[in-house]
């Protein structure tokens, strides 16, 4: 088939528009749409300026999302003195797999000349996801363990970093996925923090002082486009699923989504456009001003606990037995 746009041969075909691209026209599609989210949301600051820039911390996992979005960042903001970019990754002690995706995180922030840091499980808390896994002291999924270690790294060396904002590579099909399951759950709070938390447009949120704002500049494209850009674009990017992984509800919710995508193109984006009016909706409802934390007794961090959750699980897989 040839492209729509140009009359080149296509290299993909967008079910959703019915659009046939080829390479050019398809990475000039991903970008403009990134970029037209990044101004949607009011991303960059109007205040930003070169003598006091707006410094965006990436969670740069080596996967196909965060290296996309890192290259299309970089390549958009390289010459902008207002944005400073920093990637951060985090290596869980996940034998092989890990190792692989930080050195294409190396790889990557070489050939942009990005500042890159690393973070290990080891050295901060001093498990490894491997050993977490194995032993599964609180008889979780490893990635119930991973997913509290990893956000406690990434708020709080983004909060190091001097971040004003934390950007995550979550694409189309991860945010259609927990719109429906935040639905499916029925908690109509949850899908107002969700909204204040990453998907509402930074002058649309509740402003908030004790955590790093988050932006998630991908959730525009679906995740097989992401994977294509990677491809044709060549970017370093480690391709395979954690062998931990096995988050069960949400692979349910993955496969019904694929199904009603194939049957019913456009479903991903129709779901997000509909739970984006809601979450607003619930947010403005439901909002009771900023959540009253105190700090967790062991390391400080913002919580509504005496302990705070990492350090819970931290204790539990030392083999201590934590207060809850």
């Amino acid at each position: 088939m040839d492209c729509d746009k140009c009359g080149t041969d296509a290299v993909t075909h967008l079910a959703y528009s019915g659009l046939h691209l080829c390479e050019g026209c398809f990475t000039q599609s991903v970008e403009k749409r990134v970029r037209k989210r990044i101004r949607e949301d009011g991303v960059v600051p109007d205040d930003a300026t070169p003598e006091d820039p707006d410094t965006w911390v990436i969670g740069l996992s080596g996967g196909k999302d965060s290296v996309v979005l890192t290259k299309i960042l970089h390549d958009t903001f390289e010459q902008d003195p207002r944005i400073e970019l920093i990637g951060l990754t985090i290596h869980e002690g996940i034998e092989g797999y890990r190792d692989e995706s930080v050195d294409a995180c190396v790889e990557l922030a070489d050939d942009l000349d990005l500042r890159h840091e690393l973070v290990t499980y080891e050295d901060e808390f001093g498990v490894q996801m491997d050993d977490v896994a194995e032993d599964d002291p609180e008889g979780m999924a490893p990635c119930a363990y991973c997913g509290v270690f990893r956000r406690d790294i990434l708020e709080r060396y983004a909060d190091e970093l001097g971040a004003d904002k934390l950007l995550t590579g979550h694409n189309l099909d991860d945010e259609a996925q927990t719109a429906l399951m935040n639905f499916l759950e029925g908690n109509p709070r949850q899908i107002a923090k969700h909204f204040d938390a990453s998907l509402g447009g930074f002058d649309d949120r509740e402003t908030q002082e004790t955590f790093v704002p988050r932006a998630k500049p991908l959730r525009d494209v679906p995740e097989k486009e992401v994977a294509l850009y990677a491809h044709v674009e060549n970017l370093p990017a480690h391709i395979t699923e954690c062998p931990h992984a096995s988050e069960a509800y949400r692979g349910e919710i993955q496969e019904l989504l694929l199904k009603l995508e194939s049957n019913h193109p456009g479903t991903r984006h129709s779901i997000m456009a509909g739970y984006e009016q809601l979450a607003e909706t619930a947010a403005d409802s439901l909002r009771d001003g900023v959540d009253d934390l105190g700090e967790c007794d062991r390391c400080g961090a913002p919580t509504d606990r005496d302990v705070c959750r990492k350090c819970y699980l931290v204790e539990a897989v030392d083999g201590e037995v934590p207060a809850r």
